[in-house]
């Protein structure tokens, strides 16, 4: 069987005002991890307040709608965690 050719091709070397921006886009900005958690833990004390007083609070009128909002707070935190980095 014959050998086939090797080619050779030279290395590729991003130029160097690349690797400086990249730097720059890959840090975290500062309010994504407190908005997050703080949207995280508002859902949840909004269930657990609901079902603690039998659904008296946080809103009476919303009845167990109480839990879709408790669970739209929980939805924004992991829609606001794509954001950190």
């Amino acid at each position: 069987m014959p050998k086939s050719r090797i080619r050779k091709k030279a290395d590729f070397t991003p130029p160097a005002a690349t690797k400086k921006a990249t730097a720059i886009k890959l840090t975290s900005r500062s309010w994504v991890a407190p908005v997050m958690l703080a949207l995280f833990l508002i859902g949840l004390a909004w269930i657990v307040l609901f079902y603690v007083t039998e659904g008296d609070l946080p809103l009476k009128s919303l009845e167990n709608w109480n839990i879709v909002v408790g669970f739209g707070f929980i939805a924004a935190g992991f829609g606001v965690s794509t954001q950190w980095k």
